[in-house]
């Protein structure tokens, strides 16, 4: 069912507009607003799937009705009803987003070709925002857990938001994961999301490599260099292993979310970016700010949203879906017939201390799959996942 709104000031056109689309198709439904204000108060509090709006009526004009809705609910599309002196102003409409026009009196034909394709239209808008909402695959966070549920819970909540967010636990719990999908459930998933491991670059090259330099800066810059913050751009900028970056790094880095601007090594310009900063350590920061070791100004800024990863000890209930999920994935990779484990096999899994949480159980998974037998076994497990 399409519910569609419209917004005219004459009732007699409102009648006529509402008696040929319901003659068009009964599951339209149909309500009518007689001006702007009223219209607009009707689409706050309803999802409509198409606006017909008058462009000249008292109180509020169409174009202002457009405007406002663009701003609450962008998807509506809007079809502006135009009268003879009114052709220049339906243009201008387009530019401002309405999907289309249609001059009194309607055509039938043109009326209802409109309808249906903006209808159309509104049902790709809302299916590629669902597609967009889904996680992909490679990114998918396994276990129904708790501890896993209480981050699920957070990441719906946090990610449509520019919250920054700061993701801590030990090292293979899957850190990495919970920023790939707070960037693919947010706003910003189509645009870039860049990864920067802080502990993987030497400290002397780590500014380079975040904001980028200019030619001549240092000996081996040959030539200009955008850096990671310029690349993440409208995206997300992962800062992995934050914990181990330099301070003059970190004071660069507070600029940065201060004034939504950087500075390439070496320049005197600065440049404005929008981006959204997700941060994760291993580390205890608190510990490093008491040292001397991190700036307890850019912890603050980063940790408006505090993620903590367990451990995979901390959430054992997760192990068996673990297992099948590497189980098929590794299955996938390889072309083989995924592999079955036993129930004992499982339990024994789910004893061990897995001090190299998800990463180490993925690598016991592919170790049992390539030495077992058919059905991984207690006795598989016993041989080839000790330690």
């Amino acid at each position: 069912m399409s519910k569609i709104l419209i917004i005219e000031d004459e009732a007699a056109i409102r009648r006529v507009l509402s008696k040929i689309l319901a003659e068009e198709n009964d599951s339209y439904k149909i309500e009518e607003a007689e001006d702007g204000q009223q219209g607009i108060e009707k689409i706050k509090e309803n999802d409509f799937d198409l606006v017909l709006c008058d462009i000249k009526m008292p109180k509020m004009d169409g174009v202002e009705v457009l405007e406002e809705v663009k701003k609450i609910k962008p998807e509506i599309p809007f079809v502006m009803i135009s009268g003879h002196g009114d052709l220049e102003t339906a243009v201008q409409t387009m530019r401002l987003g309405a999907f289309d026009y249609i001059s009194k009196p309607p055509d039938l034909n043109r009326l209802l070709n409109t309808v249906r394709n903006a209808l159309d239209r509104k049902t790709l808008v809302v299916e590629n925002k669902r597609l967009k909402k889904k996680v992909s695959k490679n990114y998918e966070m396994i276990g129904s857990s708790e501890p896993i549920n209480l981050i699920k819970d957070i990441i719906e909540k946090v990610a449509p938001t520019d919250a920054r967010v700061l993701i801590t636990g030990p090292n293979g719990t899957g850190k990495e994961l919970v920023a790939h999908w707070l960037h693919e459930k947010s706003e910003r998933s189509a645009s870039p999301f860049i990864e920067v491991n802080c502990a993987a670059i030497p400290s002397e090259l780590i500014e380079s490599e975040l904001f980028g330099h200019v030619k001549g800066a240092f000996t081996s810059a040959v030539k200009d260099r955008a850096g990671k913050f310029e690349a993440a751009d409208k995206g997300t900028i992962f800062l992995d292993e934050i914990g181990d970056m330099s301070l003059p790094a970190q004071a660069k880095v507070l600029r940065a979310l201060q004034e939504n601007m950087i500075q390439r090594v070496g320049a005197e310009k600065d440049i404005k970016v929008n981006v959204r900063v997700v941060a994760a350590t291993n580390k205890d920061l608190k510990k490093e700010i008491e040292e001397g070791r991190f700036r307890e100004d850019l912890y603050h800024r980063l940790a408006v949203i505090l993620i903590k990863v367990p451990s995979l000890n901390e959430r054992r209930d997760d192990i068996p879906e673990l297992i099948n999920h590497f189980a098929g994935k590794i299955a996938a990779e390889q072309g083989t017939a995924p592999k079955s484990f036993s129930d004992t096999a499982v339990k024994l899994l789910q004893e061990y201390d897995w001090t190299g949480n998800i990463r180490e159980l993925r690598n016991v998974v592919e170790r049992l799959i390539i030495l077992g037998g058919g059905e991984i076994s207690e006795n598989d497990v016993k041989l080839f996942a000790s330690k």
